[in-house]
């Protein structure tokens, strides 16, 4: 089965809203605090799905997630991954709430941090396509193992992590497409992209992945 590919402008959970059925969310995650600044208003996505769902009080029950990445302070984090079924989505990304909540599966991994290993171990920095291919298979891994065949990625880790998008579009088109490790598990694949940037370069990477993609919004 071939995998239908999209690049959209939409918010992580206005795809997972718009695939409906059994749909898991790529969560970008702080590897050492739940919700990432979610209690002290932050804004990045992370963030705003914790204040759209219950996916905090579920990262509150993985403690050891947050204690292994607080003991080791490796800025390359690990693969580890938290899987959240059936977690109800109540709000929409302007704080509103849904007239029906809806169930959405969140997969909660914390890319590499690019800007740190930058700084602090530059003789590093030739590690993180790696990195970020291991892990990506990490969670495609979790997602294909939960039995879902409708995923909701993005630009993971392109934010205050500062990767670099192409590298992590192509982390994921290495896996996702043909002769990739998970080429055809998935029925469904939508990289939801807010791109802020000018000539909107973060989104522009995935659409140069992903050439077989359809565009939206």
């Amino acid at each position: 089965v071939d995998t239908f590919f999209e690049v959209t402008g939409e918010s992580s959970l206005e795809a997972a809203h718009r695939l409906g059925g059994r749909t898991a969310v790529l969560n970008f995650a702080s590897a050492r605090n739940p919700g990432g600044g979610y209690l002290n208003g932050a804004q990045a996505q992370e963030e705003a799905l914790c204040r759209a769902s219950a996916l905090y009080t579920c990262q509150l029950e993985a403690r050891e997630f947050y204690d292994h990445h607080r003991a080791h302070r490796d800025p390359f984090y690990s693969d580890r991954v938290i899987h959240s079924p059936a977690v109800p989505v109540f709000r929409d990304d302007r704080g509103r709430l849904l007239d029906a909540a809806h169930l959405v599966g969140f997969l909660t991994a914390a890319a590499p941090n690019a800007g740190v290993v930058r700084r602090t171990a530059p003789e590093r920095v030739a590690e993180l396509p790696r990195a970020l291919a291991a892990r990506a298979g990490q969670v495609l891994s979790v997602a294909v193992t939960e039995g879902y065949r409708r995923l909701v990625l993005g630009a993971w880790g392109c934010g205050v992590f500062q990767n670099d998008p192409a590298q992590v579009a192509g982390a994921f088109r290495a896996l996702l497409g043909p002769g990739g490790r998970f080429a055809g598990a998935f029925e469904h694949v939508v990289f939801g992209v807010l791109d802020r940037t000018r000539d909107a370069v973060v989104r522009d990477a995935f659409v140069r992945a992903f050439p077989e993609r359809q565009l939206q919004r």
